[in-house]
């Protein structure tokens, strides 16, 4: 059976997807396997043991559809589920399923509070496009795989990590995901291991400026790689690590695909929205006090109310388990 699975961003999305592709590749006779995504993601994927093919859309939507048009495929898996999926789907003209996005129950919750959302994790959303299928959830986890170019002995760490480290995500998608830097100064001291600043180059000032912040006994504690690492070495800091603290955001999930005890803060999104950390030991620090939350289901660049209460007031100083 050829099936196409169709998610194209971003990072913590697409590494959800992956219980999904290794239990049709393993539940299924004879599976085989296709993928499309961005090209900026294929490095989430291509390392993927379960994946025999992968699609990637650059510039040109049509010239993808061409491609997949060749490809004479069994079944459509859209875990996307928008108006470019739609337009694949209706050229191919092949039997799919679509994951079911709840944006009218976001709506409500958004807009009114009402909470009509099910207890029921994205994963699982994912998985039950395969349901007619007889594919089963494998109770797994995530999963997210290393190129040999990317991995990092540990002895290639620097000196000050060799005896355990905490990871610190510093980013995500929006702003509003995203904690104050005083308070991720607050982490870093309160930590009782040295910690990693990880992020992309949208983060760099943003780490710049928690280092700025940190006291003179905590500065060489603190290693800042936010910027400077592919996303594959940053996964394998992550790999190497103690614990991560992190938002709601792609390093967080890749670091359930580790199965690393993560504490999570969470901003003007919220875990019933059903992407908080998937099969690992997790702690999840919101504000559930303020009658503003959720105030968007994916962000926003400031805060609407201007005051910022979902991130300003948490207590940041969470503790992991002791080794």
């Amino acid at each position: 059976m050829k099936i196409l699975f169709l998610r194209f961003s971003s990072i913590g999305d697409i590494v959800l997807t992956t219980p999904s592709i290794r239990a049709a590749k393993e539940q299924i006779e004879n599976a085989e396997i296709h993928f499309a995504t961005k090209k900026q993601y294929q490095g989430i994927l291509e390392e993927n043991p379960y994946i025999d093919r992968l699609f990637k859309l650059e510039d040109s939507l049509q010239s993808l559809i061409e491609q997949l048009q060749k490809e004479n495929y069994d079944l459509i898996i859209d875990l996307h589920n928008n108006l470019r999926t739609l337009r694949i789907k209706k050229a191919l003209k092949k039997p799919s399923r679509s994951f079911k996005k709840l944006n009218t129950q976001k709506w409500l919750m958004v807009n009114f509070k009402a909470d009509r959302l099910p207890n029921i994790h994205i994963v699982d959303r994912y998985m039950a496009t395969l349901q007619n299928l007889g594919v089963k959830n494998d109770g797994k986890g995530l999963d997210f795989f290393i190129s040999e170019r990317d991995k990092i002995s540990r002895e290639e760490l620097d000196s000050s990590l060799k005896n355990g480290y905490y990871v610190l995500a510093i980013g995500a998608q929006h702003f509003t995901k995203i904690l104050p830097v005083h308070k991720m100064v607050e982490i870093c001291e309160h930590s009782r291991k040295p910690v990693v600043l990880l992020g992309d180059k949208r983060d760099i000032d943003r780490a710049d400026k928690i280092i700025d912040g940190l006291s003179a006994e905590r500065k060489d504690q603190v290693v800042n790689l936010a910027g400077k690492l592919p996303l594959g070495k940053s996964a394998e800091y992550i790999r190497h690590s103690d614990g991560v603290y992190a938002h709601d955001s792609g390093l967080m999930h890749i670091a359930a695909a580790f199965k690393k005890p993560i504490i999570s803060y969470w901003g003007n999104t919220i875990p019933k929205f059903g992407m908080y950390p998937y099969k690992v030991p997790h702690k999840i620090i919101e504000n559930n006090t303020i009658s503003c939350r959720p105030c968007t289901k994916i962000g926003y660049d400031k805060c609407p109310k201007g005051h910022f209460k979902c991130m300003e007031d948490l207590k940041v100083k969470v503790d992991f388990p002791k080794d």
